[in-house]
């Protein structure tokens, strides 16, 4: 299936093509469009992109938004969702440590990056630890 996001992927993004490509369609083709623009590319799914169905809603990031929409209900997934929301939202507390750690990383991974492909290849990476790592910490 075909999805489309802006380019210049950032944490929420990066975030939803990992979780895209692991949980919900595991041959993804990501299209990237200019910041800003409207205009979507026939029959790709868009994501993280102001006024569609699969972005930011009541407060919440993209990662959250689908995760609800596709109905995954990880406990882990659910402090991944909790840790991009304050890594891509202006918060006024901060309660997930490794938010701001892992927003300078994805920001990073963009900044190496030749292109948004690769960013996300690097970013799978991140996500899979990050992942790794809190299921560890469940009781």
């Amino acid at each position: 299936m075909k999805w489309v996001t802006w380019e210049q992927v950032g944490v929420d993004r990066m975030a939803c093509a990992w979780l895209i490509q692991k949980y919900i369609d595991p041959e993804p083709e990501f299209l990237f469009i200019p910041l800003g623009e409207s205009v979507l590319p026939e029959g790709a799914e868009p994501f993280d992109i102001p006024g569609v169905r699969l972005s930011h809603h009541r407060g919440h990031c993209t990662f959250h938004t689908m995760l609800h929409a596709y109905d995954l209900s990880d406990p882990v997934l659910s402090r991944i969702a909790a840790i991009v929301d304050e890594a891509d939202l202006v918060h006024e507390v901060t309660l997930e440590p490794a938010a701001a750690g892992l927003d300078l990383i994805t920001r990073g991974i963009r900044l190496i990056s030749p292109n948004d492909a690769h960013a996300l290849e690097h970013g799978r990476l991140i996500y899979d630890a990050l992942y790794a790592q809190l299921a560890t910490e469940l009781p």
